[in-house]
């Protein structure tokens, strides 16, 4: 497992190792939640400067098959420790352009070029893709819905040109338009524009790889809807995980604030 950030990874890790995977994780300092060491076999902890190591390690374990989970933050984009790796520099210099789905699909040819298999972030986590409907006891009103079909075409268009996967609606105005600085943020502007009763909308790219960038959503996305005083959110049915689900949906139900999937 090549682990990213938040609690993605160790929920991956638990769920495999029910189903008798042994699981080697590859983390990122400074991104993976230490945590992720109490659920794994074996952890390496790699700077991004330190990107080539990943095939060695890999090498070393006799791995031939690799998931990725947690999202890499894009601002490690901009730190300088990533020009002092001779091999990740001439990657991304050899990319035409630096977004997400470049990025990883290079890397994802990387490790097939050396007989490793990058799997389906999901494939162990079914249950964590909320089929289609009101997830809360709380509704939408009509208004609501409006935004949210409005909003769904529009995080579409922003996902295809792969800019993001989130926006914020109010009233069928569109709000804020989510790039680099992930959804968390997206919700703090909208808040801090609308002040209240904005709707978020994430989707999945058109063409959604589902071995990394995979939507996510959870008990933290919920405490910022609720702090910048949102309507709601709405996510994409079968294309969005949601992490600590029934927590978030209790908090969600006991603040007023409806929860879609779409």
């Amino acid at each position: 497992m090549i682990a990213g950030n938040r609690k993605f990874p160790i929920i991956l890790a638990c769920e495999a190792k029910k189903r008798g995977y042994s699981v080697v994780a590859i983390a990122i300092k400074g991104e993976t939640n230490s945590g992720l060491s109490d659920h794994v076999e074996k952890v390496y902890w790699l700077g991004l400067n330190e990107f080539s190591r990943i095939f060695q390690v890999c090498q070393d374990e006799g791995i031939t098959e690799v998931v990725m989970a947690g999202q890499i933050s894009p601002r490690q984009l901009f730190r300088p420790q990533i020009r002092s790796n001779p091999e990740l520099n001439s990657l991304l210099d050899s990319l035409s352009d630096k977004r997400a789905d470049t990025i990883f699909g290079a890397i994802a040819k990387r490790l097939e070029e050396r007989g490793i298999r990058m799997l389906d972030s999901t494939f162990l986590l079914s249950e964590f893709l909320p089929k289609k409907g009101t997830l809360t006891q709380n509704q939408p009103n009509f208004s609501h819905w409006e935004d949210i079909y409005l909003g769904l075409n529009i995080a579409k268009e922003i996902a295809n040109l792969d800019i993001g996967q989130t926006v914020a609606i109010k009233d069928k105005a569109i709000v804020a338009v989510e790039a680099l600085e992930g959804t968390d943020n997206l919700i703090r502007r909208a808040g801090r524009i609308t002040q209240q009763g904005a709707v978020i909308i994430k989707v999945s790219k058109p063409d959604q790889d589902m071995r990394f960038d995979v939507p996510v959503v959870g008990l933290n996305t919920i405490k910022n809807l609720l702090r910048s005083r949102s309507a709601g959110l709405a996510i994409e049915a079968g294309k969005t995980l949601f992490i600590d689900q029934k927590l978030a949906l209790k908090l969600a139900d006991k603040r007023g604030l409806f929860v879609v999937a779409v």
